[in-house]
């Protein structure tokens, strides 16, 4: 039997790169969810997608913005980075396609049940210049 493809198109929706990604960063480590204002919450419950998202197809080009609470106490810079790997990856395998930008907006701090808040930086030790003389390079 013969093995050759046949010749047409599949066509991914603006939905399922939504559903991709929203599974893609809730699944990763960090994140408490998506953040947005009241605004953005009713129109997404009036059109139906989830608030927090935004998926852009536009000239064969997908771009994609986030706004998402962190869990307090981990690294911003490092949930971010697993964020944006995370998305990458699932678009990529589920629909072939690669995001040409990702934007990842960080729009609060949430606090898990059972643990406290940190302890104040100057409390600990930590000066606001000491992360300006590791060389770490954190935007």
């Amino acid at each position: 039997m013969p093995l050759d493809e046949l010749p047409g198109r599949a066509l991914a929706t603006r939905r399922a790169a939504a559903d991709i990604t929203r599974a893609a960063v809730l699944g990763s480590y960090g994140v408490a969810g998506f953040e947005a204002g009241l605004r953005e919450r009713l129109h997404a419950a009036l059109v139906g997608r989830t608030p927090g998202i935004r998926i852009t197809f536009r000239e064969g080009h997908l771009s994609i913005r986030l706004t998402l609470r962190v869990t307090v106490g981990l690294p911003v810079a490092e949930v971010a980075r697993q964020v944006d790997s995370a998305v990458r990856y699932a678009i990529r395998r589920a629909l072939g396609l690669e995001v040409d930008e990702l934007r990842i907006r960080i729009g609060g701090l949430e606090a898990s049940p059972g643990t406290q808040p940190p302890a104040d930086p100057v409390q600990r030790g930590v000066h606001s210049s000491d992360l300006a003389d590791s060389g770490t390079d954190v935007a």
